[in-house]
């Protein structure tokens, strides 16, 4: 297992490369963070998908950290944090994202991807005065989700368990970069953005195969937590700009039905809109980087932003 560099914020890491990191104390957990650009810049916080990596968000970091504070981060237990204290459930990743966004001194852009968009709009419900605005790329929905039986706390354990088995048998380091091959030849058009020897120190390490698959247990759960959180607390009049990748849905019909899922969730805010990617793959940070960070730019841009939520907080 290669640790993470400690330091402060990379402010000029050449382009594709992946600046140092250190670990950070967020509530109860430790969360590995890769801080670049100016200090004084808006800061934007990057949350990446199921089993997702800090080094998914290179390509967009690249495009934002001359104008922007951008803040890459890998949940407890996934790229090069530690393992985590607590299982994966919508309220400690909120919570996760509230630390890191305290930690920023001032409202943040979120930029979420996938399941990491359950989180994100939690924050905006739960904790509106830390959150400018949000960006879900490709984001997770569910129309009505259903978790009969919870077990994905129970189960954590196991889960962690066989990640430890793999990395203590070494399997890890075969299994866990074999399958981040195989998904994302799926996912995305581009290769990695980093070296392999970089993706070999996380996809290697057994914690991360265990917190992936506690990850994925969990996904329903959160589902179902995130649309009672809806009918409890309202959206924030936020800037929202929803990203559709369309490239990986063959059938036009599911096409459509994607899309229009999508335009569902943007209008949840008055300041809600939507792209959509005909062209992408639904790693859209990789395929298309120059459309997150426009979508960016309109959330930093937006005359609603901060003094949105004051008004709508009032």
């Amino acid at each position: 297992m290669t640790e993470p560099e400690t330091g402060g914020p990379e402010h000029a890491a050449p382009a594709g490369t992946a600046p140092a990191g250190e670990i950070v104390n967020v509530g109860r957990e430790q969360v590995h963070v890769v801080e670049e650009g100016p200090a004084d810049g808006s800061p934007v916080l990057l949350s990446s998908g199921l089993g997702g990596a800090w080094f998914d968000w290179r390509p967009v970091a690249d495009l934002l950290r001359d104008r922007a504070r951008v803040i890459a981060f890998d949940r407890p237990g996934l790229g090069l944090s530690p393992a985590a204290h607590a299982a994966p459930t919508l309220r400690r990743d909120a919570d996760v994202l509230a630390g890191l966004a305290e930690r920023a001194g001032r409202p943040v852009t979120v930029v979420a991807h996938s399941m990491a968009a359950f989180h994100a709009e939690a924050l905006a419900r739960l904790r509106p005065e830390l959150v400018h605005g949000l960006v879900l790329v490709d984001p997770s929905y569910e129309r009505d989700p259903h978790a009969r039986v919870r077990y994905a706390a129970a189960v954590t354990p196991a889960a962690t368990a066989l990640g430890a088995l793999l990395g203590a048998t070494r399997l890890a380091r075969c299994v866990g970069p074999a399958g981040r091959r195989i998904v994302l030849k799926r996912t995305s058009r581009r290769e990695e953005p980093v070296p392999p020897a970089v993706v070999r120190s996380v996809y290697g390490r057994g914690t991360v195969l265990g917190t992936v698959l506690a990850e994925d247990l969990a996904y329903r759960e959160m589902a179902v937590d995130l649309a009672r959180l809806r009918e409890r607390r309202p959206f924030p009049p936020v800037p929202l700009v929803v990203i559709t990748a369309l490239g990986d849905v063959e059938d036009p019909g599911k096409a459509r039905e994607w899309a229009a899922d999508h335009a569902r969730l943007a209008a949840i805010s008055p300041h809600g809109s939507q792209v959509e990617l005909p062209d992408s793959l639904h790693m859209v940070q990789l395929d298309r980087p120059d459309a997150v960070a426009d979508a960016v730019a309109t959330v930093l841009g937006h005359p609603a932003g901060r003094n949105g939520v004051r008004e709508g907080t009032a």
